[in-house]
């Protein structure tokens, strides 16, 4: 387990760093101090190290977690208020975006140019959908969601503003803090979505 953590750890900083191409399997070796077949062994296949970064840094464990699984996701489903819900919920996404925002950084140019990195990306964007779909859901179940809003509307409110990308405008460019994105989230969800 060990190993592996180093592994995944000199992985996100060379990939930080120097962006995908130079997140070679014997680069992420030699910076983890493992030989190459332990990379292989402990990881797999390049594809399947940057679903690991990825998986890790949205769950904040050594392990990829489903989301049912993750402590704010039971936390929202045992909140009360569509109110309180969306803020447990924003608190999580400035919190999963402090990790995750930099390994989108640097994998979105490389997306383009890589079709199993394209099509990881195209499943993880759709994953997300799914699940804002079930928050929706949750959120409706409350009563307080505007009447005119469906779930897909609502879903679609939340995904897009839920996206690493959304996070990078304001924190990275605007020079937001996480805690300054989290409150505003909050507010800006519960003005667009809530009744009054």
């Amino acid at each position: 387990m060990q190993t592996r953590r180093a592994i995944l750890d000199a992985a996100g900083r060379l990939l930080v760093q120097g962006g995908y191409a130079a997140m070679t399997m014997q680069a992420v070796a030699a910076e983890a101090g493992v030989a190459l077949d332990t990379v292989y062994t402990a990881v797999g296949r390049k594809p399947v190290l940057v679903r690991l970064l990825i998986e890790t840094a949205i769950s904040g464990t050594e392990e990829a977690t489903p989301g049912p699984e993750r402590q704010y996701v039971r936390d929202i489903r045992a909140a009360t208020t569509a109110r309180e819900k969306l803020a447990i919920y924003a608190t999580a996404i400035s919190v999963i975006h402090q990790r995750l925002a930099p390994i989108v950084r640097a994998l979105r140019d490389a997306a383009a140019q890589d079709k199993e990195l394209e099509a990881l990306w195209k499943e993880v964007a759709e994953r997300r959908a799914r699940n804002m779909r079930l928050f929706a859901k949750d959120l409706l179940a409350t009563g307080e969601v505007r009447p005119e809003l469906t779930t897909e509307r609502t879903s679609d409110v939340l995904w897009s503003m839920n996206a690493p990308e959304f996070y990078m405008l304001l924190v990275d460019e605007r020079g937001w803090t996480p805690e300054e994105f989290a409150t505003w989230l909050a507010d800006a969800w519960a003005r667009l979505l809530l009744a009054a």
